[in-house]
């Protein structure tokens, strides 16, 4: 038989976490490593899924820490009430928490402020661990995105995208412009070019997925600040989303595109993902409209000209 002393004693804390974790020495080794943009936004995810599980553990922890301080108040109500404590309230729906409970001194007085006084020393304890665990992830995840940045700009500058820009009138006066559908790091690529940031997922562009079947896509992801009700805002207010500050953008299935108006100011484009094609999207009022005037689409083609006489992509524009 076991003695007591040979047993592990109980804790009420979690283990001491590891100084860094193996997802977030991936994602740092990947991020700085001669890996591809893909690898490293795996690695991203992966640390990412890891953080938000430490999250919901240490909120168990935090619940069991709360719900064993109410357990021993109950009991030591129970045990007051048992041995007919001077000053008891009788129902124990309207008797405080805490050592209230207990008046006057007594060894049932001590021990429920010792037990809250071990609790209180259990929860900060749990506080501040969570607390550096998170600062690591915040650090890790800070690293990684100036690096997958400077990474960005690097192949931007030595191999820049190709778009080929197509074409179709609608009558005289009106357009649809499309750009063929890109591929590999051209997304990640193209997000930087356009907005000076880059996307949370790797593979934004090409994610059709959608919570509510009735629903198309929605236009960000439930993360980097945007909760979860958030992900289907109105044209205007995405702009202002996109236009915040920040390194990285939630963006879904689009390429945001802002174009110089002639007497200053900027229009809202956007390039919707659409099976072999782009299509190119203005917002106007409280939706976006894919048929063009011919000025939109030719300020949209110039925006594209000059980033490319600028060295900064390759345009092909065909005209059907």
């Amino acid at each position: 038989m076991t003695s007591r002393d040979d047993e592990e004693p109980r804790r009420d804390t979690p283990r001491d976490l590891p100084r860094v974790s193996p997802a977030q020495e991936r994602l740092l080794a990947r991020a700085h490593g001669l890996e591809t943009l893909e690898s490293a936004y795996d690695a991203w995810s992966e640390s990412r899924r890891e953080f938000l599980a430490e999250r919901e553990h240490y909120q168990r922890e935090f619940e069991r820490l709360e719900q064993q301080g109410s357990f021993l108040v109950g009991a030591v109500r129970q045990a007051s009430v048992q041995q007919g404590a001077p000053g008891e309230p009788a129902p124990a729906e309207a008797a405080p928490a805490g050592s209230a409970l207990v008046a006057g001194e007594g060894p049932l007085h001590d021990f429920l402020g010792q037990a809250e006084q071990k609790l209180a020393r259990a929860k900060e304890a749990l506080a501040r661990e969570q607390a550096d665990s998170e600062q690591r992830y915040r650090s890790a995840f800070e690293e990684w995105r100036t690096t997958v940045s400077e990474r960005v700009r690097r192949h931007l500058a030595a191999a820049p995208p190709r778009l080929r820009l197509l074409l179709r009138k609608v009558g005289t006066t009106r357009a649809i412009l499309h750009v063929e559908r890109v591929s590999g790091d051209t997304p990640v690529l193209l997000l930087y070019l356009f907005t000076g940031r880059i996307p949370s997922r790797y593979g934004f562009l090409f994610d059709d997925s959608t919570e509510d079947v009735s629903l198309p896509p929605a236009p960000l992801y439930a993360e980097e600040g945007v909760e979860s009700h958030a992900v289907r805002p109105d044209p205007s207010t995405l702009e202002a989303r996109l236009r915040s500050p920040g390194e990285v953008l939630p963006v879904k299935g689009f390429l945001p595109v802002f174009v110089p108006r002639p007497g200053g100011g900027e229009d809202f484009f956007r390039l919707l993902q659409r099976g072999p094609v782009m299509e190119v999207e203005v917002a106007e009022g409280g939706a976006f409209r894919a048929i063009l005037s011919r000025e939109e689409s030719e300020r949209f083609a110039g925006h594209l000209l000059r980033l490319n006489l600028q060295g900064q992509l390759v345009l092909e524009v065909e005209a059907g």
